[in-house]
């Protein structure tokens, strides 16, 4: 994923209710007379679209109970580097994500276009799924989420 993919992410976020997004060819109307261009919005729809599809999807045959830990394979944790698993382990900690939305979250981390997120990037991700499931966002949660933690990433647009 592009940085400009992530804007958009965080630009939809900031401007739609999830229940309210623009079908994908109004949306890339908009986001295209918002001054984004062609290739970033096709990647930003097809992203999408593969949240849609993981909300439909995502059923776990048994739940995982209360006690169960989560580990993560060799192709995960070398995309999600530490601070992005313990963020992720923060977050179901303070009960904010379930686990449901936890391997949405991985999913959607292991289709991004990148050999390693950053914990900015992933943030947006973890943001996306917990706006597009509706999830209530805590207030020191949302906090965490928007505070941008990477130096070597220049700042996400918004």
């Amino acid at each position: 994923m592009r940085l400009f993919m992530f804007d958009i992410l965080v630009y939809v976020f900031e401007n739609y209710l999830p229940g309210a997004c623009p079908e994908p060819d109004a949306l890339a109307r908009k986001l295209s007379a918002a001054g984004f261009e062609d290739d970033e919005i096709s990647e930003a729809l097809q992203w999408l679209a593969g949240l849609d599809q993981a909300q439909e999807e995502f059923r776990f045959h048994r739940l995982p109970q209360a006690s169960s830990q989560r580990f993560y394979d060799e192709q995960e944790m070398s995309l999600l580097l530490p601070e992005c698993r313990g963020f992720v382990a923060f977050l179901e900690s303070a009960k904010a994500i379930d686990a449901t939305a936890r391997e949405m979250i991985v999913e959607r981390a292991m289709a991004a276009d990148s050999p390693a997120l950053s914990l900015t990037k992933f943030k947006v991700i973890v943001l996306m799924v917990m706006w597009r499931r509706e999830l209530s966002l805590d207030n020191l949660v949302f906090e965490d989420l928007l505070v941008e933690d990477d130096e070597d990433d220049p700042p996400l647009m918004h």
